[in-house]
């Protein structure tokens, strides 16, 4: 019986648990003291699925080849490829790193280039300017370019003076809502001028100039544009909101 256990225990490995016994005690006199187990290797150690891939452009220069989209490819190409290869290389650290490695110097380039288009743009209509004749270049200098928060805000009073002008077309004439208008225009001219009454010239000169050009250009629209009700001086009212909200924009 005991040399029935002493078989079984020096032959207990499994693959799970490999080991092999160890003795004591001299050579005439040894007796079993226990297993020693090797060490183990979780199942949990390797990756589901088997061995992770690893990217076969890893150390690829290129960052548009690495990410494999031509040099002209759109920007939702090279988000797209980005994108797929993350999710077919993931888990490998080295991999997902040199993806977005690559991702980050193809965006970092395209801003530079929008960058320096950009101030080339205004280098070249900078000289354009420069070297235009003398009267361009004064008449320039009544023009500026405000923030856009400024422009969408001039734009939305303006628009809104149009539809309160369309909105009240059945009632009467749209005097008070282009009285309104002017003030408003002179009061933004004012801020930036500084200068009451050049701020009322430039305001009386929009709304000649609008009624004018309104009045020119609105006989001319087909009649089955426009409403029975709009009238003549309601669309020319429109013309006029227009040209002030080009003068107390732009104008300085």
């Amino acid at each position: 019986m005991a040399s029935l256990l002493l078989s079984d225990a020096t032959s207990f490995s499994t693959p799970l648990f490999p080991g092999k016994p160890f003795f004591c005690g001299n050579a005439k006199n040894r007796k079993m003291c226990g297993v020693t187990f090797r060490s183990l290797k979780c199942a949990l150690d390797t990756p589901y699925g088997g061995n992770v891939q690893k990217f076969p452009r890893l150390r690829v220069w290129d960052p548009y080849k690495r990410l494999g989209v031509s040099h002209d490819a759109s920007e939702e190409e090279i988000w797209g490829s980005r994108n797929f290869l993350l999710q077919q290389y993931t888990g490998h650290e080295k991999s997902e790193e040199s993806i977005e490695a690559a991702f980050e110097k193809i965006l970092m380039a395209s801003f530079q280039h929008r960058k320096k288009t950009k101030i080339n743009l205004k280098s070249k209509l900078k000289k354009k300017v420069e070297e235009s004749p003398p009267w361009v270049k004064n008449l320039l200098d009544f023009v500026e370019l405000p923030p856009t928060d400024v422009i969408f805000r001039r734009l939305f009073l303006f628009a809104f003076m149009g539809g309160w002008s369309i909105m009240n077309s059945a009632e009467g004439g749209p005097a008070f809502q282009v009285a309104v208008s002017m003030a408003a225009c002179i009061y933004f001219l004012n801020e930036k001028t500084k200068s009451l009454a050049r701020a009322s010239i430039i305001g009386l000169g929009a709304l000649v100039s609008g009624w004018i050009c309104g009045s020119l250009l609105v006989p001319n629209i087909p009649a089955m544009l426009l409403q029975p009700t709009w009238t003549l001086e309601l669309l020319t009212s429109l013309v006029v909101y227009f040209f002030f909200f080009l003068a107390c924009t732009f104008l300085k």
